[in-house]
Parts: C-alpha cells; sequence; structure tokens
C-alpha cells in the first residue's frame, strides 16, 4: 500500500469522510484482466479462456473441472464466478475471497492446487471491478460481492453452511470477515488480515473512528465458527501485529499460523502452510 500525499493528509484531518476513500484507493489495485468468459449460443453457459497474464499450469482436463458463470449482486453488479471441482469425495468447499492486484484467472492454478492437496472443491468470485465484473470496487461493493457468491454456493449448489470454509486473503479477509460475522459455517481462515484500513494506514491508530474503512477488528469477535489466522512476520504490507489482534479477538480461534520471515505474498511458498491446512481441514474440522 502507498503513502499519503500531503493533500490527502489534510483532507484526512479536515475533513473526516475523506479516509475511507483514502483507505480503497489504497486498497484497490484491479489487474488488467488475465481471462474472459465466453458465452454459448443460448448465452446461458459459459467458458473460460485465460490470456498470458494468467499463466495457466495445468492441461484442458483440469479446465474441464472449472464451472463459470456470473451472478448479479444486491447492489445490481454482475461479478464473476469460478467453481473448482477439484475432489469427488471432498466434504468441504472452500469459499476464496483473493488478495489484490489479482483476478480468477491469475488464481486459478492456485486454486487446482491447494483444493487437490488439501481434498476441497474451490468457489470463488472476483470483486466488483475486477476481472469482467462490472461495476468498481468499494467496501460496499466488497459485502455484496461475497453475499452474492454464498448465495451462489448455497442455492445453485446446495452446499450446508456446516460444509463451508470461508478463506479470505489480505484484502478477502474483509468481507470474509464480514460474512462470517453473520452465518456460522465449517471455519473460517483470515490469511494475512487487517484490522482496518486506518490503522494499515496509519499504524499508530488505537481505535476505530466512525469514518474508518474495513473495521474487521470489530466483527470478529461475532464470528462463531472455527477460525485459523495465518499471517508471516515479515508481512511488508499488513503488519503482523495485524493478524495478532484479529486472533487474540476471535471467540473460537484454533492454534495460528505464523510464518517465520514471510512476507505478504510468499506465505504459500513455506512447507508450514500447506501442512497446517491440512491438519486444519482434514483432522481438526473433522474430529
Amino acid at each position: 500500500m502507498n503513502g499519503l500525499s500531503f493533500s490527502e493528509l489534510c483532507g484526512l484531518f479536515c475533513c473526516p469522510p475523506f479516509p475511507s476513500r483514502i483507505a480503497a484507493k489504497l486498497a484497490f489495485l484491479p489487474p488488467e484482466p488475465s481471462y474472459k468468459l465466453n458465452a454459448d449460443e443460448s448465452g446461458s453457459k459459459f467458458s473460460i479462456e485465460f490470456n498470458d497474464k494468467a499463466e495457466w499450469q495445468y492441461s484442458d482436463r483440469e479446465k474441464d473441472n472449472i464451472e463459470v458463470f456470473y451472478t448479479r449482486t444486491s447492489r445490481g453488479n454482475r461479478i464473476a464466478c469460478m467453481y473448482v471441482r477439484c475432489s469427488a469425495s471432498s466434504r468441504f468447499t472452500i469459499l476464496f475471497s483473493h488478495g489484490n492486484a489479482v483476478d480468477l484467472g491469475q488464481m486459478s492454478s492456485f486454486y487446482v492446487g491447494l483444493g487437490s492437496r488439501i481434498n476441497c472443491n474451490i468457489f470463488s468470485y472476483d470483486y466488483s471491478g475486477y476481472g469482467p465484473s462490472n461495476g468498481k470496487p468499494s467496501e460496499k461493493n466488497l459485502y455484496a460481492d461475497i453475499e452474492a457468491a454464498w448465495q451462489c454456493l448455497r442455492t445453485r449448489y446446495g452446499i450446508s453452511p456446516e460444509n463451508i470454509i470461508l478463506y479470505g486473503q489480505s484484502i478477502g479477509t474483509v468481507p470474509t470477515v464480514d460474512l462470517a460475522s453473520k452465518y456460522e459455517v465449517g471455519a473460517v481462515i483470515l490469511h494475512s488480515p487487517l484490522m482496518s484500513g486506518m490503522r494499515v494506514a496509519f499504524p499508530n491508530t488505537r481505535r476505530t473512528w466512525f469514518f474508518d474503512a474495513f473495521p474487521s477488528i470489530d466483527k470478529v469477535p461475532s464470528v462463531q465458527s472455527p477460525v485459523l489466522v495465518i499471517h508471516g512476520t515479515e508481512d511488508e504490507v499488513i503488519d503482523f501485529s495485524h493478524g495478532l489482534a484479529i486472533y487474540d479477538k476471535c471467540p473460537r480461534a484454533v492454534e495460528p499460523l505464523w510464518v517465520e520471515g514471510a512476507g505478504h505474498n510468499d506465505v504459500e511458498l513455506f512447507n508450514q502452510y500447506l501442512d497446517r491446512l491440512k491438519q486444519f481441514v482434514t483432522v481438526e474440522l473433522v474430529n
């Protein structure tokens, strides 16, 4: 996240409503789309077409296990959704809210690899303004986007809440915490979570101001599902202290994963990452 300009700092203290806009500017960086959805002749079924930015690592056989479609949010935006069937025997489906500056095309290979390794199917979506999803990224749209994805998972696929794991990464932890504070689910995974927008932009912030954005720290006490918090100790974007604070506020937190030496974008490269997820999904949640 970038620093703030002098005018933005002035706006922060002179015109309190500005910070949420500042936080949004810092948080949302939609990339150039790495894929598109092509409709069939009927216009009701879609297939995914990756471009080079997606860096798709698998064959067409794996692509056949990916179902894509659009759904409409309560705020009127049409967002792209992706269901990755990784295992016929999986009990859990992960509702994955991805991080910043990526879209579903760039995440698709990761989803295939992750789901097959921890025996979970994965459902994900692109935020308003990301990939081919229309609208603009905003805090309110984030909450509407995940709610629409949740409703698709429940109605289109008939998956029960106890078999859904909400997984949020970085900015994706914001809608994940919001949804988890409303519905009890099988589990929640918060990967590099942030306390709030102001606390990221101004690390010395000690309270939640009325104009703050993304106040996850105030919502996590309402999460009644088991929560696994993952954070790198050398995170240069969202300081490690955010993960610690979120963990402390979770009523049903399980043993966290603090990845020694990991930054913001490389936690998945450490062996502990997959080991901890496997333990959580295949042992702790089953027993």
